[in-house]
C-alpha cells in the first residue's frame, strides 16, 4: 500500500471520528430538557394544619372592627388603584368597571347602564355591606368566580379597612359605620377554624385505674373449695 492511499484511509477515519463527535453534541442539545427553576405557572393551594388538624382555607380577615377609626386619606390614595377601571364622583361615568358612588349600602348592581355579570348577588345577597364588600376586596375571583372584575385583591386588613372608610363617603348619606352586632357577625364567620387535636395513641399497658398503688399485678383471690 503506497504512503498516498494510507494518507486517504487515515484522513477518512479521521473525518468520520469528527463528525461522529459533532453529532453526539448537536444531539445532547437538542434532546436534553432544560430544567425550569421554577414552574412557569403557579398554582395556588389549599394550606394544611398538618396530620389530625382541620384544614386551613385561606379568607379574607375581618375588618368592620376597624372601619370606624381608619385613615379616610389613606384609602382615598389605595383607591386610586381603582381609577383606572372606576369613577367614584357622583354621576360618573362608568368604565371598564361601574361608577362605585353610593356603593357601600347600595344594591350589587347600583349602576344604570353598566353590564353586570349578574352573578355578584348570587354571594352574600343582594346588597354591598361592609361584610360583602371587605370578602370581594379581598379577592374577587374568590368571592365570585364568574365576576367581570379582574382584580387581584387587596390583602392587607388595614388597607381594605382604609378603603372602605373613604368609599362610604362617597354617598349622599354615608352607611353607619358597622354597629357592634354586625362585627361580631363578621368575627365569627371569618374565624379560622381550629385544628383538632390529634387522638392520642393506644400503648397497650393497662389503665392507671387497673394497677395496684405498688405496681405489682392485683393477685386473684382463690375461692376455698366447699
Amino acid at each position: 500500500m503506497g504512503g498516498m492511499e494510507f494518507n486517504k484511509i487515515f484522513a477518512a477515519v479521521l473525518i468520520a471520528g469528527i463528525v461522529a463527535s459533532l453529532a453526539g453534541f448537536v444531539s445532547k442539545k437538542l434532546v436534553a430538557p432544560e430544567r425550569l427553576e421554577e414552574n412557569a405557572f403557579k398554582v395556588e393551594v389549599v394550606e394544611g394544619a398538618g396530620a389530625g388538624g382541620a384544614t386551613k382555607v385561606a379568607m379574607a380577615e375581618p375588618v368592620l372592627a376597624l372601619i370606624a377609626a381608619a385613615d379616610v386619606a389613606r384609602g382615598e390614595k389605595i383607591s386610586k388603584a381603582c381609577a383606572a377601571c372606576h369613577s367614584f364622583t357622583k354621576g360618573g361615568p362608568n368604565g371598564v368597571g361601574p361608577n362605585l358612588y353610593n356603593v357601600v349600602g347600595g344594591p350589587k348592581n347600583h349602576a344604570a347602564g353598566f353590564a353586570y355579570s349578574g352573578t355578584l348577588q348570587n354571594h352574600g345577597g343582594p346588597t354591598w355591606t361592609y361584610a360583602e364588600l371587605n370578602k370581594f376586596l379581598w379577592k374577587p375571583k374568590a368571592y365570585d368566580p364568574e365576576t367581570k372584575m379582574n382584580f387581584i385583591g387587596i390583602k392587607k386588613p388595614e388597607d381594605r379597612a382604609a378603603l372602605l372608610a373613604w368609599l362610604r363617603t362617597m354617598a349622599d348619606s354615608p352607611k353607619a359605620v358597622p354597629s357592634a352586632a354586625e362585627i361580631s357577625a363578621e368575627e365569627a364567620e371569618l374565624k379560622p377554624a381550629e385544628p383538632e387535636a390529634a387522638p392520642a395513641e393506644a400503648t397497650g399497658e393497662p389503665a392507671e385505674t387497673d394497677k395496684p398503688a405498688d405496681g405489682k399485678p392485683a393477685e386473684t383471690p382463690v375461692k376455698p373449695a366447699a
